[in-house]
């Protein structure tokens, strides 16, 4: 590992962690930089290559990100994704300007196969491009490798500096081969060997926790999801009997979900599983509270301080265990002090307030969703457990669009029950292929005229939500075959009293994020 791996500089694009998690992917060690870092401590860590990530800035602007000083002398081989092959070109004397219509979705693009970014893939590709800037001149000595209809410089290459740039992004599901591309990158253009493996990284993490915590011991906040589920059995396995885990009933859950909880963890693992009833403080938190913003943070300061109250009880428990991921911490700031844009808080990393006396320990911060499950199946949970789909921190609080209550969420518990059920059965039955990460309901603050039986309702509007993904970084809806949806709809309106109408949500990620909120 120490001798095969990759710097990535983060100029603070929401997918330069998607860009790690597929160097890892492949076998390869690395870290993220903020555009920021002096180049000594790049050429400490001494990769084989560097990866400069995309951003939203544009090259021209006064106070836009630049290269870490000296880091082109470095000679070490490069590639530039969207703003930092602009920012590499612009650096040598091309021209990067505006585009008179921004691109955002997929594109086709005609390679050049002699190139070895394309080795071994057809000279016509899908990619995702994502821009409102583009190369308009190249400098002298570049070359390019791929164009599209509207896009003349799609991929460059500079041989003098071991240099490849591409318009688009190869680190996304949406682009076909990107993953190739960023194979060839590291094997056939750097010569890297694949040698990271999970169990490098479970082996650290232990190490690291105990050293870490010590001899003290850990509160863990256990939902019964696979991300709290995972890392506390991380914990567990690290320090053994100084992990207390919690589970906070805040009446945001799914139907039945406090029980199954108790009885998987508590009655089948045997876990110290204290079982906390809160379900009036967070409804009365709540109350009014329209911003989802607002509501998120709420969430995560009352689970503060209910852990707060619960370790005053238990002998001054000093660290707080957390199932935190990579794209929790890149959607509410970068992680690695990179200009990213902030997309919406998570109860995990927002409201935490200043003066707060726990340690945190969070062993999966660098770790996507894919990589969370391969590690709980090493650590023995369930594979049941472990292909649970994602569920949000403050639960129905934020698929709640409104006024959060108690008929409110008893509504949307009754929706998403039936929802959960249909597909899950129509998995089973072969009935859908597709590879599905969430589906769930939604509750819209929005009333609409209905007629059951004679007589006129005016009822509320439920929206189902089911999409595929790989790591919840990207995604796309999918297409329900109409028999389903019909079930669904049938099933929600008649079963659930008080919903009159049901819509699909047909949007991807992105432009959408998964949740609504």
């Amino acid at each position: 590992m120490n001798d095969n791996k990759i710097a990535i500089i983060d100029f603070g694009s929401q997918t330069t962690q998607l860009i790690a998690r597929r160097v890892r992917e492949l076998g390869v060690y690395c870290e993220i930089f903020p555009c920021t870092v002096l180049v000594d401590a790049i050429e400490k860590f001494a990769p084989k290559a560097v990866i400069l990530s995309g951003g939203p800035a544009s090259v021209g602007q006064k106070f836009s990100p630049k290269m870490p000083t000296g880091l082109t002398d470095l000679n070490k081989p490069m590639l530039g994704i969207c703003y930092g092959m602009q920012l590499f070109v612009n650096a040598h004397g091309g021209q990067v300007d505006a585009v008179e219509s921004r691109e955002f979705g997929r594109a086709e693009i005609t390679t050049d196969p002699a190139s070895l970014l394309f080795k071994n893939l057809p000279p016509d590709l899908t990619v995702w491009m994502s821009h409102g800037d583009q190369v308009h001149h190249l400098p002298d000595g570049f070359e390019t490798i791929a164009q599209s209809s509207t896009c003349p410089y799609a991929a460059v290459a500079y041989s003098p500096k071991q240099f490849f740039g591409v318009q688009f992004h190869p680190e996304v599901v949406h682009t076909s081969d990107g993953k190739k591309i960023l194979s060839n990158f590291l094997f056939e253009i750097v010569g890297l060997l694949p040698s990271w493996e999970m169990k490098s990284f479970l082996q650290d993490q232990k190490e690291q926790i105990r050293k870490q915590v010590g001899k003290n011991k850990i509160l863990m906040a256990l939902s019964g999801g696979v991300d709290s589920s995972v890392a506390a059995t991380l914990i567990h396995s690290a320090i053994g009997d100084q992990l207390t885990c919690i589970y906070v009933d805040t009446g945001l859950g799914r139907l039945n979900e406090a029980e199954e909880v108790e009885n998987l963890f508590k009655d089948q693992f045997h876990l110290d599983l204290n079982i906390v009833d809160a379900k009036a403080q967070f409804y009365d938190a709540l109350l009014g509270v329209t911003d989802p913003e607002q509501k998120r943070k709420i969430v995560g300061k009352l689970f503060i301080d209910i852990f707060a109250l619960e370790a005053k009880k238990k002998n001054q428990i000093q660290f707080l265990g957390q199932g935190t991921l990579y794209p929790d911490v890149v959607e509410s700031v970068s992680a690695h002090g990179g200009p990213s844009a902030v997309i919406k808080s998570h109860h995990n990393v927002g409201g935490l307030p200043e003066d707060m006396h726990f340690q945190l320990v969070e062993p999966l911060r660098e770790l996507f969703k894919d990589e969370v499950k391969i590690l709980g199946l090493m650590l023995g949970l369930p594979k049941k457990l472990i292909d649970r789909q994602p569920f949000p921190g403050p639960g129905l609080a934020i698929r709640i669009l409104g006024e959060v209550t108690p008929a409110r969420c008893q509504l949307l518990r009754k929706a998403d029950a039936i929802v959960r059920e249909e597909i899950e059965e129509a998995i089973l039955k072969e009935e859908i292929t597709k590879n599905l990460w969430q589906w769930f309901a939604v509750l819209l603050p929005v009333r609409s005229v209905g007629v059951m039986g004679d007589g006129r309702t005016y009822g509320e509007t439920i929206a189902v939500r089911c999409v595929e993904s790989i790591d919840g970084m990207t995604a796309d809806w999918v297409d329900l075959p109409k028999s389903i949806l019909g079930r669904i709809s049938n099933r929600i309106i008649n079963e659930v009293r008080g919903i009159s109408r049901v819509v699909y949500d047909i949007s991807s990620k992105p432009p959408s994020t998964i949740e609504w909120e």
